[in-house]
């Protein structure tokens, strides 16, 4: 049986959907390198909310799609941009989110870290109330037993006037951290509010920044995590770190190349992608365990075209397209976001994302997903 889908130019076409679910069973996390999915989280459908309202979550829904990550050998960044974070999820549901997440995690010994950052500031801050802000995240995500994503802020990039705001920030957050963190670039076609992000514009000048940070305290941080869908700088940034500090890639656009790395070295992962590629992305990496680079770029390159229109411009609203996998995947009962932001994106992008979703082969159940693209079609006139 076929089905209808919109295009963006008008009109639709016919699409015939696969019928064999996939078997990817779960399995054991890889060993050669160490990856994190950034999970999205489940709203609340029933609660009586409104976009400005704070965020109500389906905790049970949330917590077990966060199990079926790490079923399948993920690690889970919890409460970062892909679960709303700055746009939707408040500080409160954040650290309650990060509270339940880091018990389940402990209770199953799986790894998870979490995303601290200011945004429990609500108006323009000092450089002194922004650094509190960071500490009060940090000893709550320290306390949870959570390692700490030291996430891009937008109070920060507000108040610094130069680079040396951001090397006193962060040389001080570094000293208070009790484990090694992971430093998070976050670039401004995720968030335009960080701009000029390491007190510069220009890049090469920001890198400069960011690596000094790093250098001044090697042993402080376990990693980076860049996120500026630029694999060129991000090589070039990677072969820079100081020996033991891994770079985890955030490119959703140039992964499996990063992944896969070269002579000289490879990103680990911490990806917004790999929540809707989760089974298919830890099978590709578990590939790389017995040298299987091959293999491994059969499976994860067909991915990046999905991967490239989730993400597509504007970026930051990707988040819509992967709660709307998860639903049609049947990892929630509905399609419903924190913030009303399933509005974010087109019927014909989220048609598109089912039909590339549909040919990877990531919905566990073909039928279930056909069905439920059929039903979101009807609510939109399209009947046939």
């Amino acid at each position: 049986m076929t089905i209808h889908l919109p295009q963006p130019g008008g009109g639709l076409r016919r699409y015939q959907p696969r019928a064999e679910p996939p078997r990817r069973p779960p399995a054991a996390a890889p060993t050669s390198r160490s990856v994190f999915a950034a999970a999205h989280v489940v709203a609340d459908p029933y609660a009586d909310t409104t976009p400005d309202s704070p965020a109500a979550l389906d905790w049970d829904a949330t917590l077990a799609f966060r199990r079926h990550l790490w079923s399948h050998g993920l690690g889970v960044a919890e409460a970062m941009d892909t679960a709303q974070r700055g746009m939707g999820l408040d500080w409160a549901c954040a650290a309650e989110l990060i509270r339940r997440s880091a018990a389940e995690a402990r209770s199953l010994g799986a790894p998870v870290v979490c995303g601290v950052g200011t945004d429990q500031l609500t108006g323009p801050a000092s450089l002194a109330e922004v650094r509190a802000a960071y500490e009060e995240q940090l000893a709550f995500a320290e306390a949870a037993g959570c390692r700490a994503v030291l996430m891009a802020s937008r109070a920060l990039a507000a108040a610094a006037r130069t680079p040396d705001d951001y090397l006193d920030t962060y040389t001080h957050l570094l000293r208070q951290a009790a484990e090694p963190v992971i430093l998070h670039w976050l670039g401004p076609m995720f968030d335009p509010a960080l701009a000029g992000y390491w007190g510069a514009t220009d890049l090469d000048a920001a890198t400069a920044t960011f690596l000094q940070v790093v250098a001044a305290h090697p042993g402080k941080v376990d990693g980076v995590k860049v996120s500026l869908l630029d694999a060129g700088r991000e090589v070039d940034l990677r072969r820079r770190l100081p020996a033991g500090v891994r770079c985890y890639t955030g490119d959703d656009f140039h992964y499996p190349e990063l992944i896969a790395g070269d002579d000289q070295g490879f990103s680990h992962a911490l990806l917004g992608v790999f929540d809707p590629l989760g089974p298919l992305a830890a099978e590709a990496v578990r590939a790389l365990d017995t040298g299987g680079t091959g293999t491994f770029r059969e499976l994860l390159d067909p991915t990046v075209e999905l991967s490239r229109h989730l993400f597509g411009t504007p970026t930051r609203y990707y988040k819509t397209g992967v709660v709307f996998l998860a639903w049609l995947a049947g990892h929630q009962s509905h399609f419903t976001m924190v913030g009303g932001l399933q509005s974010a994106r087109s019927l014909p992008h989220l048609a598109r994302a089912y039909q590339l979703a549909d040919g990877l082969g990531l919905f566990p159940d073909p039928v279930l997903a056909e069905a439920r693209m059929r039903a979101l079609l009807t609510l939109h006139g399209i009947e046939r």
